[in-house]
């Protein structure tokens, strides 16, 4: 246990997933809580678990949903009424809406979203953030994800929340940078809970590959990460590399490749044979790419190119550059399986056409 007993964090999105993974590792480090979510009874049996395994002195369980406007106040109102300093704030709450934006998915499910995903934590940022700074001292975690820096096909509403959250996180460090407080961005990838049930998006490839990623896994990165006040954590190797990919790709090629992760399992594996984006494609693409970024940065012309010859700062510059992407080359290369070796070719092809 750690020196946090006395502490109270207050969780939104608190009774499933990743959400009740990080109310337990707070829990066991003997924070009090505030568990925030729709179910009461499912927040009533976490909070008597806690009690039970951890001593938990104080559990306060408010039953809110948050794509009602008026949830975020009444939240505040009820801590503050309850005379609660709220030390840390995760606004983990958050859902999707799979399909195309245009004919497929229901407006009001996607108005819903942008509503829990991003006023209510706006409006709850807002409140205790404030808090916070008359204290100068609190921590806020914000659940982003990898579709935070990723367009995100079939799932544009939700992915477009993610990139605000990110953007939003950012500003609000750079605001605070003269306090004691810290805001923390959690990037996981697709993870076995019930989100892609929830959004319709079952027996998609992401709701399979998401199977390998434990919600305590992804809870335990973004919970550590917060206590050492860090900027943001990517939770897995796996998705390290994708945001390495998604780093160096084009736009279009990185669209296409989330939205190959939103097909259905069984039309993935039809079209697996002749993609050149196929599954897995992601890993091979961003080594190809890291290697054709560095032999344009190598290329005698390109060392010269609006480049000074005398000019050796900005020519160490452009080596120290070229270093980097065949350093992250060979890494990348290294993680490739072989089964998808027969559309490298093709995806190498892709990216030289779209750096060029």
């Amino acid at each position: 246990m750690t020196t946090e007993v006395g502490k109270t964090a207050l969780i939104t999105g608190a009774s499933s997933g990743i959400g009740r993974e990080l109310a337990t590792l707070f829990a066991k480090d003997g924070y009090n809580l505030v568990l925030v979510a729709r179910s009461e009874d499912k927040l009533q049996d976490l909070a008597d678990k806690f009690k039970q395994q951890f001593g938990t002195s104080s559990v306060t369980v408010i039953e809110k949903d948050l794509s009602n406007p008026a949830a975020p106040q009444e939240i505040y109102d009820e801590v503050s009424r309850q005379n609660i300093t709220v030390n840390t704030l995760v606004n983990n709450a958050g859902f999707g809406e799979y399909g195309k934006f245009a004919t497929e998915t229901d407006l009001q499910k996607e108005l819903n979203v942008i509503q829990v995903n991003l006023t209510a934590l706006v409006h709850l940022t807002k409140l205790f953030l404030n808090d916070m700074v008359q204290r100068n001292e609190g921590k806020i975690l914000m659940l982003g994800s990898i579709a935070s820096i990723m367009p995100n096909p079939l799932m544009a509403v939700y992915g477009a929340t993610k990139s605000f959250i990110y953007s939003f996180s950012e500003a609000l460090r750079n605001e605070i940078n003269d306090t004691d407080i810290t805001i923390t961005v959690l990037m996981p990838p697709a993870t076995d809970t019930d989100f892609f049930n929830k959004a319709g998006a079952s027996n998609t490839v992401a709701q399979e590959t998401a199977r390998s990623m434990d919600p305590a896994d992804v809870a335990k990165e973004g919970y550590e990460a917060l206590l050492k006040g860090k900027d943001k954590v990517i939770a897995g190797f796996s998705t390290k590399m994708q945001a390495a990919a998604f780093r160096v790709l084009p736009d279009s090629v990185v669209s296409q490749a989330a939205r190959s992760q939103m097909k259905s399992v069984a039309e993935a594996e039809s079209e697996k044979k002749s993609s050149a984006l196929a599954i897995g494609i992601g890993i091979a693409a961003v080594a190809l790419a890291g290697i054709v970024i560095a032999s344009k940065y190598k290329n005698h012309n390109g060392w010269t190119e609006g480049v000074k010859l005398g000019n050796v700062i900005d020519r160490a510059r452009y080596r120290y550059k070229a270093g980097q992407a065949v350093d992250s080359a060979k890494d990348a290369v290294k993680s490739v399986a072989d089964s998808v070796s027969s559309t490298v070719a093709g995806a190498k092809s892709k990216v030289e056409r779209a750096i060029a």
